[in-house]
Protein backbone atom coordinates (compact mmCIF):
# COMPACT_ATOMS: atom_id res chain seq x y z
CA UNK A 1 0.00 0.00 0.00
CA UNK A 2 1.22 3.28 -0.89
CA UNK A 3 -0.55 6.38 -0.44
CA UNK A 4 -0.08 10.26 -1.16
CA UNK A 5 -1.79 12.76 0.99
CA UNK A 6 -1.04 16.87 1.53
CA UNK A 7 -0.90 16.26 5.48
CA UNK A 8 -0.75 12.99 7.51
CA UNK A 9 -1.45 13.28 11.27
CA UNK A 10 0.40 11.02 14.08
CA UNK A 11 -1.62 10.26 16.55
CA UNK A 12 -5.45 10.76 17.52
CA UNK A 13 -5.84 12.52 21.13
CA UNK A 14 -7.50 15.63 21.94
CA UNK A 15 -4.36 17.47 19.49
CA UNK A 16 -4.63 15.18 16.33
CA UNK A 17 -8.44 14.87 16.66
CA UNK A 18 -8.25 18.90 16.50
CA UNK A 19 -6.30 19.04 13.87
CA UNK A 20 -8.27 16.52 11.42
CA UNK A 21 -11.80 18.63 12.38
CA UNK A 22 -9.11 21.80 10.86
CA UNK A 23 -7.73 19.87 8.62
CA UNK A 24 -10.79 18.70 6.93
CA UNK A 25 -12.68 22.43 7.45
CA UNK A 26 -9.85 23.15 5.01
CA UNK A 27 -10.36 20.83 2.83
CA UNK A 28 -6.82 18.95 3.19
CA UNK A 29 -6.29 15.59 1.86
CA UNK A 30 -5.49 14.22 5.05
CA UNK A 31 -5.11 10.30 7.01
CA UNK A 32 -4.69 10.04 10.59
CA UNK A 33 -3.16 7.75 11.85
CA UNK A 34 -3.57 5.97 15.35
CA UNK A 35 -1.89 3.11 17.21
CA UNK A 36 -4.30 1.89 18.96
CA UNK A 37 -7.75 1.86 17.18
CA UNK A 38 -9.74 3.64 20.12
CA UNK A 39 -8.96 7.85 19.48
CA UNK A 40 -9.22 10.22 22.48
CA UNK A 41 -5.16 9.40 23.85
CA UNK A 42 -4.76 10.18 27.47
CA UNK A 43 -7.67 11.68 28.44
CA UNK A 44 -9.43 7.94 27.66
CA UNK A 45 -8.71 6.92 31.45
CA UNK A 46 -9.62 10.04 32.89
CA UNK A 47 -12.45 9.80 34.93
CA UNK A 48 -13.78 13.69 34.48
CA UNK A 49 -12.50 16.43 33.09
CA UNK A 50 -13.81 19.61 34.71
CA UNK A 51 -11.30 22.05 33.43
CA UNK A 52 -12.42 21.79 29.28
CA UNK A 53 -14.59 25.09 28.64
CA UNK A 54 -18.11 24.25 28.10
CA UNK A 55 -18.15 20.70 28.67
CA UNK A 56 -17.67 20.62 32.66
CA UNK A 57 -17.88 17.45 34.73
CA UNK A 58 -17.56 15.30 31.12
CA UNK A 59 -15.77 11.90 30.96
CA UNK A 60 -12.46 11.56 29.67
CA UNK A 61 -14.13 9.08 27.10
CA UNK A 62 -16.88 10.57 26.19
CA UNK A 63 -15.25 13.85 25.43
CA UNK A 64 -12.42 11.48 23.30
CA UNK A 65 -15.68 9.67 21.55
CA UNK A 66 -17.26 13.13 20.65
CA UNK A 67 -13.90 14.64 19.38
CA UNK A 68 -13.37 11.92 17.30
CA UNK A 69 -17.54 11.76 16.16
CA UNK A 70 -16.74 15.63 14.98
CA UNK A 71 -13.38 14.25 13.02
CA UNK A 72 -16.17 11.73 11.57
CA UNK A 73 -19.02 14.05 10.74
CA UNK A 74 -16.52 16.02 8.37
CA UNK A 75 -15.00 12.81 6.71
CA UNK A 76 -11.80 12.77 8.05
CA UNK A 77 -9.92 9.14 7.03
CA UNK A 78 -8.67 7.20 9.92
CA UNK A 79 -6.22 4.01 9.96
CA UNK A 80 -4.92 2.00 12.64
CA UNK A 81 -1.35 0.83 12.60
CA UNK A 82 1.69 1.57 13.92
CA UNK A 83 4.13 4.30 12.51
CA UNK A 84 7.82 2.78 12.86
CA UNK A 85 9.61 5.48 10.92
CA UNK A 86 9.41 8.85 9.49
CA UNK A 87 11.66 9.98 6.43
CA UNK A 88 12.07 13.83 5.58
CA UNK A 89 12.53 13.74 1.09
CA UNK A 90 12.16 17.18 0.80
CA UNK A 91 8.97 18.24 -0.41
CA UNK A 92 7.41 14.58 0.43
CA UNK A 93 7.86 13.07 3.94
CA UNK A 94 7.67 9.51 3.90
CA UNK A 95 5.45 7.52 6.93
CA UNK A 96 6.40 3.49 7.24
CA UNK A 97 4.02 1.28 8.72
CA UNK A 98 4.55 -1.67 11.35
CA UNK A 99 2.80 -3.71 8.23
CA UNK A 100 5.97 -2.95 6.01
CA UNK A 101 3.32 0.10 4.10
CA UNK A 102 4.26 3.54 3.49
CA UNK A 103 2.41 6.75 3.04
CA UNK A 104 3.27 9.70 2.21
CA UNK A 105 2.63 13.10 2.65
CA UNK A 106 3.54 17.03 1.76
CA UNK A 107 3.22 17.99 5.75
CA UNK A 108 3.32 16.07 9.14
CA UNK A 109 1.52 16.69 12.36
CA UNK A 110 3.59 14.77 15.02
CA UNK A 111 1.02 14.61 17.92
CA UNK A 112 1.58 11.40 19.83
CA UNK A 113 1.48 13.01 23.36
CA UNK A 114 3.40 11.50 25.85
CA UNK A 115 2.64 8.91 28.58
CA UNK A 116 3.62 7.95 32.25
CA UNK A 117 7.09 7.73 33.64
CA UNK A 118 7.46 4.14 35.16
CA UNK A 119 9.52 3.15 38.07
CA UNK A 120 10.80 -0.06 36.56
CA UNK A 121 10.56 -1.66 40.01
CA UNK A 122 9.76 -5.39 40.62
CA UNK A 123 5.82 -5.13 40.85
CA UNK A 124 4.69 -1.93 39.23
CA UNK A 125 4.15 -3.91 36.06
CA UNK A 126 2.81 -6.35 37.75
CA UNK A 127 0.44 -5.12 39.46
CA UNK A 128 -0.72 -1.94 37.05
CA UNK A 129 -4.42 -1.57 37.38
CA UNK A 130 -4.32 -3.89 40.51
CA UNK A 131 -2.89 -1.39 42.69
CA UNK A 132 -0.74 0.42 40.84
CA UNK A 133 -1.58 3.49 39.33
CA UNK A 134 -0.80 6.55 37.37
CA UNK A 135 -3.71 8.87 37.79
CA UNK A 136 -4.78 10.01 41.54
CA UNK A 137 -8.02 11.26 39.98
CA UNK A 138 -8.85 8.48 37.75
CA UNK A 139 -8.30 5.75 40.72
CA UNK A 140 -8.42 7.66 43.55
CA UNK A 141 -11.79 6.48 44.72
CA UNK A 142 -11.03 2.92 44.32
CA UNK A 143 -9.39 3.27 47.67
CA UNK A 144 -11.77 5.45 50.13
CA UNK A 145 -10.96 4.55 53.89
CA UNK A 146 -7.83 2.66 52.71
CA UNK A 147 -3.93 3.07 52.89
CA UNK A 148 -1.92 4.61 49.72
CA UNK A 149 1.32 5.45 48.72
CA UNK A 150 2.77 8.24 46.17
CA UNK A 151 5.84 8.09 44.64
CA UNK A 152 7.51 11.83 43.52
CA UNK A 153 8.18 14.99 44.45
CA UNK A 154 6.39 17.68 41.81
CA UNK A 155 3.47 19.27 41.71
CA UNK A 156 1.05 16.17 40.06
CA UNK A 157 3.01 14.00 42.88
CA UNK A 158 1.86 16.46 45.65
CA UNK A 159 -1.55 17.30 44.41
CA UNK A 160 -2.26 13.58 44.13
CA UNK A 161 -1.07 13.25 47.65
CA UNK A 162 -3.59 15.81 48.74
CA UNK A 163 -6.70 14.67 46.46
CA UNK A 164 -5.96 10.83 48.00
CA UNK A 165 -5.71 12.40 51.98
CA UNK A 166 -9.02 13.78 51.26
CA UNK A 167 -10.49 10.00 50.42
CA UNK A 168 -8.03 7.48 51.89
CA UNK A 169 -7.36 7.09 56.00
CA UNK A 170 -3.41 7.12 55.30
CA UNK A 171 -1.15 8.49 52.45
CA UNK A 172 2.53 7.36 52.56
CA UNK A 173 4.47 10.21 49.85
CA UNK A 174 8.34 8.76 49.18
CA UNK A 175 10.51 11.33 47.51
CA UNK A 176 13.88 10.58 46.64
CA UNK A 177 15.24 14.55 47.72
CA UNK A 178 14.84 16.43 51.18
CA UNK A 179 12.23 18.97 50.01
CA UNK A 180 9.81 18.69 47.29
CA UNK A 181 10.00 20.68 44.07
CA UNK A 182 6.52 21.29 44.02
CA UNK A 183 5.08 24.65 44.62
CA UNK A 184 5.59 26.10 47.97
CA UNK A 185 1.88 26.78 48.47
CA UNK A 186 1.28 23.41 47.42
CA UNK A 187 3.92 21.68 49.56
CA UNK A 188 2.48 23.62 52.67
CA UNK A 189 -1.07 22.29 51.75
CA UNK A 190 0.28 18.78 52.29
CA UNK A 191 2.56 18.47 55.10
CA UNK A 192 -0.64 20.29 57.02
CA UNK A 193 -2.11 17.20 56.38
CA UNK A 194 -2.05 14.80 59.64
CA UNK A 195 -2.84 11.86 57.69
CA UNK A 196 -0.19 12.38 55.81
CA UNK A 197 3.40 10.44 56.26
CA UNK A 198 6.43 11.97 54.41
CA UNK A 199 9.48 9.60 53.66
CA UNK A 200 12.21 12.03 52.42
CA UNK A 201 15.08 10.73 50.89
CA UNK A 202 13.58 7.12 50.39
CA UNK A 203 13.12 5.06 47.32
CA UNK A 204 10.74 2.29 46.34
CA UNK A 205 12.35 -0.90 45.94
CA UNK A 206 9.37 -3.29 45.04
CA UNK A 207 5.46 -3.59 45.24
CA UNK A 208 4.75 -6.52 47.00
CA UNK A 209 0.73 -8.10 47.12
CA UNK A 210 -0.96 -11.44 45.62
CA UNK A 211 -3.49 -10.93 43.16
CA UNK A 212 -3.22 -7.05 44.34
CA UNK A 213 -1.49 -4.39 45.77
CA UNK A 214 -0.76 -5.08 49.56
CA UNK A 215 2.82 -3.45 50.20
CA UNK A 216 5.42 -1.16 49.06
CA UNK A 217 9.17 -1.81 49.72
CA UNK A 218 11.18 1.70 50.67
CA UNK A 219 14.50 2.44 51.49
CA UNK A 220 16.32 5.52 53.05
CA UNK A 221 19.07 6.37 50.76
CA UNK A 222 20.67 7.58 53.77
CA UNK A 223 20.82 5.27 56.72
CA UNK A 224 19.95 2.02 54.21
CA UNK A 225 17.27 1.18 55.95
CA UNK A 226 14.31 -0.78 54.69
CA UNK A 227 10.81 -1.01 55.77
CA UNK A 228 7.70 -2.36 53.69
CA UNK A 229 4.45 -0.44 54.28
CA UNK A 230 1.24 -1.77 54.57
CA UNK A 231 -0.85 0.15 51.59
CA UNK A 232 -3.32 -1.34 48.95
CA UNK A 233 -2.37 1.40 46.34
CA UNK A 234 0.64 2.82 44.83
CA UNK A 235 0.11 5.70 42.77
CA UNK A 236 3.00 6.76 40.63
CA UNK A 237 3.83 10.14 39.88
CA UNK A 238 7.37 10.84 38.60
CA UNK A 239 6.73 12.81 35.44
CA UNK A 240 5.91 12.38 31.83
CA UNK A 241 8.14 10.98 28.49
CA UNK A 242 7.14 12.29 25.41
CA UNK A 243 6.83 9.60 22.42
CA UNK A 244 9.18 10.93 20.36
CA UNK A 245 12.20 8.13 19.78
CA UNK A 246 11.39 7.52 16.20
CA UNK A 247 11.87 11.35 15.48
CA UNK A 248 15.21 11.57 17.00
CA UNK A 249 17.89 13.22 14.66
CA UNK A 250 14.29 14.50 12.00
CA UNK A 251 13.58 17.23 14.26
CA UNK A 252 14.70 18.70 17.22
CA UNK A 253 14.18 17.49 20.68
CA UNK A 254 14.90 19.63 24.02
CA UNK A 255 16.75 17.90 26.62
CA UNK A 256 13.94 16.23 28.24
CA UNK A 257 12.78 15.23 24.94
CA UNK A 258 10.05 17.04 23.52
CA UNK A 259 9.81 18.60 20.08
CA UNK A 260 11.26 21.81 19.89
CA UNK A 261 8.03 23.72 18.65
CA UNK A 262 6.47 27.12 19.42
CA UNK A 263 2.78 28.19 18.86
CA UNK A 264 3.25 28.13 15.32
CA UNK A 265 3.67 24.39 16.40
CA UNK A 266 6.30 24.29 13.07
CA UNK A 267 8.97 22.22 14.56
CA UNK A 268 13.02 22.91 13.05
CA UNK A 269 12.24 20.42 10.03
CA UNK A 270 10.18 22.39 7.36
CA UNK A 271 6.42 20.36 6.60
CA UNK A 272 7.31 18.72 10.04
CA UNK A 273 4.80 20.20 12.79
CA UNK A 274 4.11 18.93 16.45
CA UNK A 275 1.07 19.39 18.43
CA UNK A 276 0.19 18.85 21.96
CA UNK A 277 1.62 16.47 24.35
CA UNK A 278 4.49 15.93 22.64
CA UNK A 279 5.86 19.54 22.17
CA UNK A 280 8.15 21.91 24.36
CA UNK A 281 4.97 23.75 26.34
CA UNK A 282 4.45 25.47 30.20
CA UNK A 283 0.87 23.56 30.36
CA UNK A 284 -0.36 20.04 29.30
CA UNK A 285 -3.82 20.29 29.19
CA UNK A 286 -6.93 18.82 26.76
CA UNK A 287 -7.89 22.41 26.19
CA UNK A 288 -4.20 23.40 24.70
CA UNK A 289 -3.89 20.19 22.70
CA UNK A 290 -7.09 21.54 21.07
CA UNK A 291 -6.08 24.82 20.70
CA UNK A 292 -2.20 23.07 18.98
CA UNK A 293 -4.24 21.21 16.50
CA UNK A 294 -5.81 24.27 15.35
CA UNK A 295 -2.46 25.81 15.03
CA UNK A 296 -0.67 23.24 13.93
CA UNK A 297 -3.20 22.94 10.90
CA UNK A 298 -3.17 26.59 10.03
CA UNK A 299 0.59 26.81 9.60
CA UNK A 300 0.61 23.29 7.19
CA UNK A 301 -1.92 25.50 5.12
CA UNK A 302 0.92 28.05 4.84
CA UNK A 303 3.29 25.68 4.50
CA UNK A 304 1.91 24.26 1.37
CA UNK A 305 1.02 27.33 -0.21
CA UNK A 306 4.00 29.12 0.22
CA UNK A 307 6.90 26.41 0.68
CA UNK A 308 9.41 25.70 2.78
CA UNK A 309 10.11 30.02 3.55
CA UNK A 310 6.95 30.24 5.56
CA UNK A 311 8.55 27.63 8.41
CA UNK A 312 11.63 29.92 8.68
Amino acid sequence: MHMNYDLVIIGSGPAGLSAAVYAQRACLNTLIIEKTGVSGGQILTTEEVDNYPGMPGIGGFDLGMKMREHADQLGGRFVTGEVVGLTDHGELKEVSMADGSTITARAIIIATGASHRKLGIPGEQTFAGAGVSYCATCDGAFFRNKTTAVIGGGDVAVEDAIFLARLCQKVYVIHRRDSFRAAKVLSDRLLSLENVEVLWNSVPLEVTGEGSVSGLRVQNKLTRDERLLDVSGVFIAVGMEPDTALYKGLVKLDPTGYIIADETCRATTPGIFAAGDVRTKPLRQVVCAASDGANAVYSVQRYLEEGPQSHA
